[in-house]
């Protein structure tokens, strides 16, 4: 990237990036990733309710997908101690940090969708 017309790299946590949007892409991107944090936005989850809400999503791509999120530090993991189990996932507050910029990609894909795509029930 071009910073006061020299060319910029950003190192983070080991790794070199070519731009600000890649240090992000790498964090919250592939087809995943995103649409987990849409659903933590506004609360806690079970892992059962993100299931639910993301059908596509095998449960092990899902487990996967937290474990990244939990290890960089953008949703935590809450185990209590009941029987069963009882496992909660949410927003940290440095994930919470990134919902303004999921909010309006969330408002690009409306916009696109309302121009050019149609809403459609779902059976179930």
């Amino acid at each position: 990237m071009l910073i006061n017309g020299e060319e910029k790299r950003i190192r983070l946590r080991g790794e070199t990036y070519h731009c600000a949007l890649d240090v992000t892409m790498s964090f919250i991107g592939g087809k995943w990733k995103a649409v987990v944090l849409w659903y933590l936005r506004n609360e806690k989850k079970r892992f059962s309710e993100l299931k639910k809400h993301i059908p596509d999503i095998t449960e092990k791509m899902l487990s996967l997908q937290l474990k990244a999120l939990e290890e960089d530090g953008i949703v935590s993991r809450t185990v209590y101690a009941e029987v069963p189990p009882r496992v909660e996932y949410a927003l940290t507050d440095f994930g919470r940090t990134l919902v303004p910029a999921l909010e309006e990609i969330a408002r690009w894909g409306r916009e696109l969708g309302a121009r050019e795509g149609e809403l459609i029930g779902v059976e179930g």
